[in-house]
């Protein structure tokens, strides 16, 4: 059996440790054995062993015969905006996303600018772990050049989903924090653009991310609540490291919690065209409940960004996305993409005429309590077995791991793809209940643990 080497978002670790240079160069050469001809497009965001990985992957892509595009610092959905809208075989996007500075990782995307289906994986880490790179020679190595228009044509494509001039005549304040991080370049830009009064924390690229952990929880938002109070902004936008989610203060100064400006966003969408809306297992009922009301259904999957996207993609749905942060629109592409989420709450506010906390006033509310439980790798399997077979007689849903539902809430148990820890969703009217049926959860996980 092949390990495996990618994670639910793409490749991370700790640079030095098990995010390496021959790592990359590996990586490099496996990716490109398995493209159908034509050029590659790269990007990195900035972290401050960017550049060093980068050029170990551009390396062995070209040592396997193509030609590399270097896009620069850009965020994530930048670059797949990029390939998708270009004529590359595919694109490779350097990134650890929201993980801390010493993390980087490999994103890797096809020619559709959609990251890989876990077939598509199982082919390279094949490659990969084989060591099996069927190289060029000297005359047909690759080359690599430099685009800087990367940007501009991403910043073009979300102006073209979104009523600018809706925006524009709304004379909006916003407060952006870029975190340091890939959103520095476009953002801010992006806001200027749509005509809003804009204000910028942590808008400098920095790899050693200075002003915020790249992560945008509450906890580490504290500087863009202020400021949000204090300039009486009409909104604050947070970005993680590579751009790809964004999260939202309300014009009160409060944080907005990921599952709520994704039913937001899916509200508005929903009541103008109907539709399938895709989301994972783990959301938030308060999704269904405005997505039911406004005629559309909700098709849920297992959690990863790439699972939803690509199911967006083979149903035809109108929209999709995670409680993260992380909301994806087709007519723009089929990935994350934070910027793009940025304009379109403007555009709902514009559209509306009402501040961002009178709009999240009608989705319904729930309480959300997560806990984990750490178990033996190898046990995984038996584990969820066990896990499925103590649940039987109860209402379960098995997409991804176990959910079991009540007539006032859910709790989700389900392993990590990145760690040996299970984790434990639970939602229901009050904290109270929820972190009751969060606890029903652990314990009936801990039985499972325990064996027969």
């Amino acid at each position: 059996m092949i390990p495996r080497l990618f994670g639910t978002n793409g490749i991370r670790g700790i640079v030095g440790q098990d995010m390496t240079v021959d790592l990359a160069l590996r990586v490099g050469k496996a990716f490109g054995s398995v493209l159908e001809p034509g050029p590659v497009a790269v990007g990195r965001d900035t972290r401050t062993s960017g550049p060093m990985l980068r050029d170990a992957v551009v390396a062995g892509i070209m040592a396997t015969g193509h030609d590399v595009v270097d896009a620069g610092v850009l965020p994530t959905p930048g670059l797949q905006y990029f390939v998708h809208t270009g004529k590359f075989a595919g694109g490779v996007i350097v990134t650890a996303s929201h993980n801390p500075a010493e993390f980087n990782g490999i994103k890797v995307v096809d020619s559709l600018g959609m990251e890989l289906s876990r077939p598509e994986e199982e082919r390279i880490e094949g490659r990969y772990f084989r060591e099996d790179f069927p190289l060029a020679d000297w005359k047909t190595t690759g080359h690599v050049k430099h685009d800087a228009t990367a940007v501009g044509w991403y910043l073009e494509g979300i102006l073209a989903c979104v009523d600018a001039q809706a925006i524009r005549g709304a004379g909006l304040r916003v407060v952006v924090d870029c975190g340091n991080g890939a959103s520095c370049g476009t953002s801010p830009a992006l806001l200027s653009r749509l005509g809003c009064e804009v204000i910028s924390l942590n808008g400098h690229p920095d790899g050693s991310f200075p002003g915020r952990p790249p992560e945008p929880v509450r906890e580490n938002l504290g500087a863009l609540l202020r400021e949000v109070r204090a300039s009486k902004a009409h909104l604050g936008v947070a970005h993680d490291g590579d751009a790809d989610r964004a999260i939202f203060v309300d014009d009160r100064g409060e944080f907005v919690f990921g599952d709520r400006s994704l039913a937001l966003v899916a509200k508005d969408i929903v009541a103008r065209r109907g539709g399938l809306v895709v989301t994972p297992v783990s959301s938030s009922r308060c999704l269904e409940d405005v997505v039911r009301a406004a005629g559309g259904t909700v098709l849920y999957t297992k959690v990863g960004a790439p699972i939803v996207a690509r199911l967006m993609y083979e149903r035809g749905a109108v929209f999709g996305g995670e409680e993260n942060g992380g909301m994806i629109f087709p007519e723009h592409q089929f990935c994350r993409d934070g910027a793009m989420t940025l304009a379109k709450v403007l555009d709902i506010v514009a559209h509306r005429r009402r501040g961002l906390s009178e709009l999240l006033a009608e989705v319904p509310a729930y309480s959300l309590h997560k806990t984990s439980v750490r178990y033996k790798a190898a046990e995984r399997d038996a584990i969820l077995a066990r896990l499925k077979s103590l649940a039987a007689g109860l209402r379960v849903e098995d997409i991804d791991g176990v959910k079991v539902h009540y007539e006032d809430g859910w709790f989700l148990v389900r392993p990590s793809g990145t760690e040996p820890i299970f984790r434990i969703f639970a939602e229901a009217p009050t904290p109270e209940r929820a972190k009751a049926l969060a606890g029903e959860g652990e314990s009936l996980l801990k039985k499972a643990i325990a064996g027969p």
